[in-house]
């Protein structure tokens, strides 16, 4: 198992422990512990253009973004889709998260409201604006599969 690969399932271990384990707000943990409940799912199965958008890009600018639209995501239950627009305004297309349910679980995002958006090495946090409490990682697909459980033979 090469450095980079090790690093990486170390990592990736880190952050589903951080996950599992509720974030204080006075905590000074890294970015992945601060996740507290979120939940988190791979880039490629929750972000998409939105049905208006040429392409279907899945990089996104961190900063804030007004939800125009929730709504069951097609053809997935327990899933809510969120159609996000940069609240700066400019000519960025509007996209759309997939979310399990059970990260919104705690308190929903509604139509209207901000969403931060943080960049971070592993993918992208959703939080909540006013709280920026987050409740979805998007975790890059090859730190994503890093997560899947194993069988382990002895």
């Amino acid at each position: 198992m090469t450095f980079t690969l090790l690093s990486r399932t170390m990592c990736a271990a880190t952050l589903v422990a951080a996950c599992a384990v509720p974030a204080r707000a006075d905590s000074v943990a890294s970015s992945a512990s601060s996740a507290g409940s979120a939940s988190s799912g791979s880039i490629s199965d929750s972000i998409g253009g939105s049905s208006n958008s040429s392409n279907n890009d899945k990089r996104v600018a961190q900063g804030q973004y007004r939800v125009i639209d929730v709504a069951q995501t097609p053809g997935k239950d327990g899933s809510t889709r969120m159609t996000l627009q940069a609240a700066a305004g400019g000519d960025a297309p509007a996209f759309y998260l997939d979310v399990p349910d059970r990260a919104l679980a705690e308190r929903r995002v509604n139509s209207g409201e901000l969403v931060q958006v943080n960049v971070r090495t592993y993918g992208y946090e959703f939080a909540h604006a006013d709280t920026h409490r987050p409740f979805f990682l998007a975790l890059q697909d090859d730190w994503y599969r890093e997560l899947g459980s194993r069988q382990v033979t002895i």
